[in-house]
Formats: structure tokens, C-alpha cells, sequence
């Protein structure tokens, strides 16, 4: 199959192209996107370390001032944080979520894989799988346990084998090595 098919060489990673009219992620919107998720995620470890301050120690005015500062400063963080997660919410609604490619800034255009190649190997791909399940269907009426099919099938794909055709008889027998 390699030398007359060249099935080999179909896998290849080629690019090609993007048309202008595809639509892709805005990338200024993704960044903005997760400075917002690392803010939040920021904002929210400071709020339970603001719930988690207790004072567990005897009240005394230096310990209970010592405390007391701790939370005004936690709780200054989280006002801050709080405004600046504000702002970059506002920003992200003037940003559009997706671009046409044509859009897109020069330095994040990019090109996609060929894909004719990879339709016709998915193709196989999904053909082979058909005809494996269909030989597990087969094996699991003769077998005691039935999801041991397809690992019997796996070791039976990795030995080797002969092929034995009788083209008279229209039989192929396949003897497998111990």
C-alpha cells in the first residue's frame, strides 16, 4: 500500500491559507478574557482571606490594632481589585468577541492545516473502527465476558500471522503465530 498508494504520504501537515470571511476569536478579546479570569480568581482568594482573619488571640489593644490593620489593608486590596476587575469588564464589552479574518492585526494571522488530506485519513480511520466493533460484536457471543473483546482483538492485531487464501473455495484463513 505505501509504494503503489503512497498512503504514507497523505499524512502531511501542510498549510494553506484562511479565507478573509472565516470568523476567528478576537485576540485582544482573549487576553482581556483572562487578565479578567486571573483577576477574579485573585479577587476571590483575597475575599476568603478577608473572611478567614479572625482574631483568636486575647484581646489587647496592640494585638486587636495589629488585626484590625491587617483587615483594613485586606479589605482596600479587595476594594482596588474590585475596581480594577470593574474596568476590565467595561473595556471587554467595547471588544468584540470574534473578527472576520480579514480583521485581524498582521502579526496574529496565521495559516490552518490542509484538511483535504486529513478528511480522506479520518475516513479510514473511521472505516477501520467500524469494522473493528464489528468484529467485537462477533467475538462477544463466543466470549464469557464481553468487554474483554476488544483487548482480545488488540493482542490479536499485534501477533503475526499468516494469510492462507483459498480462492476456490473463496475462504482467507489467517493462522496467528504463538
Amino acid at each position: 500500500m505505501r509504494e503503489h498508494y503512497r498512503l504514507d504520504r497523505l499524512i502531511a501537515y501542510d498549510t494553506e491559507p484562511i479565507p478573509d470571511t472565516v470568523r476567528v476569536v478576537n485576540p485582544a478579546r482573549r487576553e482581556l478574557e483572562g487578565k479578567i479570569r486571573a483577576r477574579t480568581g485573585w479577587l476571590s482568594r483575597k475575599r476568603a482571606e478577608f473572611g478567614g482573619l479572625i482574631l483568636q488571640e486575647p484581646i489587647e489593644p496592640g494585638r486587636v490594632e495589629r488585626w484590625s490593620n491587617k483587615k483594613v489593608a485586606l479589605q482596600e486590596e479587595i476594594a482596588g481589585l474590585g475596581k480594577e476587575l470593574g474596568e476590565l469588564k467595561e473595556r471587554r464589552k467595547d471588544l468584540p468577541s470574534h473578527l472576520t479574518f480579514k480583521d485581524l492585526p498582521e502579526d496574529q494571522r496565521f495559516e490552518r492545516l490542509a484538511v483535504q488530506s486529513k478528511h480522506f485519513i479520518d475516513t479510514i480511520k473511521m472505516i477501520a473502527y467500524r469494522a473493528e466493533t464489528a468484529m467485537v460484536h462477533v467475538l462477544r457471543d463466543q466470549m464469557a465476558k464481553h468487554d474483554d473483546a476488544r483487548s482480545l482483538l488488540r493482542a490479536i492485531y499485534r501477533t503475526e500471522a499468516d494469510l492462507l487464501p483459498d480462492s476456490q473455495a473463496g475462504v482467507l484463513r489467517v493462522r496467528l503465530h504463538h
